[in-house]
């Protein structure tokens, strides 16, 4: 399959990660309700002998957006090309993509959130009308030109579905909210992953990997590659929930897969006892970026019931009290 990505930039993580990735639906583990009803329509388009309708998937970042792309790509006995929205700066560049693609291939655009307005208006025709409208010149000498587009499908991914404008979220014929994982499902993909690396992990190891990984495939996979590499410095054949547990607890990721930037800003909300932060503030306090915190830090302690966001801002609740072992106010505080 062709992607509009340089293969130099991608570490030997990534090259792993890659690999590690299902095929297919019988490989691919957790959102079964995505993938019931993605199967449904996959089979219809091939009944039909039509290409897929333009699918959007959002939700936090590592719960599977690229992979469930690849695998309706293989579905679908098709090409697929893949970019990023940073990538695509102009018209230009979106306009020399799609004049690229053949019938029937897949155009996967992640962080579809990030295209720029100029880009968008280019997008509507092509997805709707499967037409680029190019206008040459500037001035009274402007000229409109159509170009007709072979019929592709769209599938977007983004972090931050809010951020997409109306008219592009109207063209998406289908709409997925990504979930987090359970602990089971988690186990499972590090026991599959485990037997892809060669170095086979015991079952209470793989739950143990699975319950620290905040619900995300891509930080399990992560953690995983991280433990063999404590076992095979000891000279372990397999992972036993030994190791496991030190490798964790050497990367800092405590028993509910809180890292050190999880818990400085548990502990920054805590200490505010009750009165809401806005986003900004918390940014500062962080030194961190507010992306970073909306999109990596917030989903899995908002998901879970650590925080909450009000309309002044983020707030700790009881549970994250209860964590850090602290008394939750009895008092509403004052806001002056």
């Amino acid at each position: 399959m062709e992607r509009i990505v340089e293969i130099e930039k991608f570490t030997s993580d990534e090259i792993i990660e890659n690999s590690l990735r299902p095929n297919g639906w019988g490989d691919y583990i957790g959102q079964e309700q995505i993938k019931k009803n993605l199967g449904v329509f996959i089979e219809a388009s091939k009944k039909r002998l039509e290409q897929l309708d333009h699918v959007l998937f959002y939700g936090p970042p590592g719960l599977g957006k690229t992979t469930l792309a690849l695998i309706i790509a293989n579905e679908m006995h098709t090409n697929i090309k893949v970019t990023a929205a940073p990538m695509i700066e102009k018209s230009g560049d979106l306009a020399a993509i799609l004049t690229n693609l053949d019938e029937g291939d897949i155009l996967f655009i992640d962080e579809i959130h990030r295209l720029s307005p100029a880009v968008e208006e280019i997008l509507y025709p092509a997805m709707e009308d499967f037409r680029l409208d190019i206008i040459i010149g500037s001035g009274p000498a402007a000229q409109s030109v159509k170009i007709d587009l072979p019929k592709f499908t769209l599938i977007g991914a983004t972090t931050r579905a809010g951020m997409l404008s109306n008219p592009l979220r109207d063209r998406f014929g289908m709409n997925f909210r990504m979930q987090f994982y359970t602990s089971a499902e988690l186990s499972h993909i590090v026991t599959k992953a485990s037997e892809k690396l060669n170095k086979p992990i015991h079952h209470e190891a793989a739950h143990e990997v699975a319950k620290r990984s905040r619900g995300t495939p891509r930080i399990a996979l992560r953690l995983l590659k991280r433990v063999r590499d404590f076992a095979d410095v000891s000279n372990e054949a397999d992972i036993n929930l030994q190791r496991t547990q030190y490798a964790l607890n050497e990367l800092g990721i405590n028993d509910n897969g809180f890292d050190e930037m999880d818990l400085r800003l548990l502990e920054l909300l805590v200490h505010a006892k009750g009165r809401a932060m806005g986003l900004s503030t918390i940014a500062a306090a962080l030194s961190e970026d507010e992306g970073t915190i909306e999109d990596v830090l917030e989903p899995f302690l908002l998901a879970n019931g650590f925080i909450e966001r009000t309309a002044k801002g983020r707030i700790a609740t009881p549970k994250a009290y209860e964590l850090l072992k602290f008394s939750y106010p009895t008092e509403t505080p004052r806001l002056f």
